[in-house]
């Protein structure tokens, strides 16, 4: 049982974590919390589905089709729903712009692709049982994409402007840095990890147009337990997620582990606000 719960709540966990990271990579750049994360990994695992176990395309073109979907989505989100409301004075319409075009994305896909889950199909075959690739594929697919992300923002002047624009929005304009196109270049990021969040969890998510909001709100604990903009404490936060959630299923099933995730959500923020690993924002005077 424990081994069926840390092997479980690690696999869920990794995919949390990797919408968590798809809501930073956008907030860095635009500082909007854009609730269309949750869609990037449901498009993952329909569009997976579709190319390789409906049309039968080999993995890796399947892979990459589903990843630009994602990018695809991610841009149309920043063109849509973002870069309108920043225009404007009442910025915090970006909740209901990013989430009007989420559930649009979600009606399109449950009217094209049906509102019943179909299985997602087997990717290479390795390992039975707990070592069933379906545990960890996602594992190591979160672990590429914050190693990509680390390589990314450490070692390229791409994610040098990333982080410079995070950092001090004003200061990076001032310096001429194109803060529009690396905008939309961290909203197609965003959209890739995403989309490949659903596409690696897909076996243990099945491809079903719900899961679009089902990953939105358990894509945004971890971000808010880890601290907003801390991709390691996205990781952790999920990590830890995906355990309390499986060994809430164990022990007390159905909804009740849905309202002990919520109980220790509110628990966490009440004691942290600014999440475990976040620190706490200076007052300025």
């Amino acid at each position: 049982m424990i081994a069926n719960i840390l092997v479980a709540g690690v696999a869920i966990g990794a995919v949390y974590a990797m919408i968590g990271l798809a809501y930073n990579v956008m907030y860095s750049t635009s500082k909007v919390m854009s609730f269309s994360s949750g869609t990037l990994g449901m498009l993952g695992s329909v569009f997976g589905a579709f190319f390789i176990g409906v049309h039968g395309w080999p993995v890796l073109p399947g892979l990459l089709a589903a990843l630009l979907v994602g990018a695809a989505f991610g841009w149309l989100t920043e063109l849509l729903a973002v870069r309108p409301v920043l225009r404007g004075i009442e910025k915090h319409l970006y909740v209901l712009s990013t989430l009007a075009v989420a559930l649009m994305a979600q009606q399109i896909v449950a009217i094209w692709w049906g509102t019943e889950p179909r299985p997602f199909p087997t990717l290479i075959g390795i390992g039975h049982g707990l070592a069933d690739e379906k545990y960890w594929l996602p594992v190591a697919a979160c672990a590429a994409t914050i190693i990509g992300l680390e390589y990314l923002y450490r070692h390229t002047l791409m994610g040098r402007a990333f982080v410079a624009i995070a950092e001090d929005n004003f200061a990076a304009r001032a310096l001429g840095l194109p803060e529009r196109n690396l905008r939309i270049a961290s909203y197609a990021l965003a959209g890739a990890v995403g989309a490949l969040a659903g596409f690696a969890g897909g076996q243990l998510l099945l491809a079903f147009f719900a899961n679009g909001s089902l990953l939105n709100f358990y894509g945004f604990i971890p971000v808010a337990l880890g601290g907003l903009g801390n991709n390691r404490g996205a990781v952790i936060g999920g990590i830890l997620l995906g355990l309390f959630q499986q060994a809430a299923n164990f022990m007390v099933g159905g909804i009740f582990s849905s309202v002990a995730v919520f109980s220790l959500f509110i628990i966490v923020l009440l004691a942290r606000p600014q999440g475990m690993f976040g620190a706490p924002m200076a007052r300025r005077v």
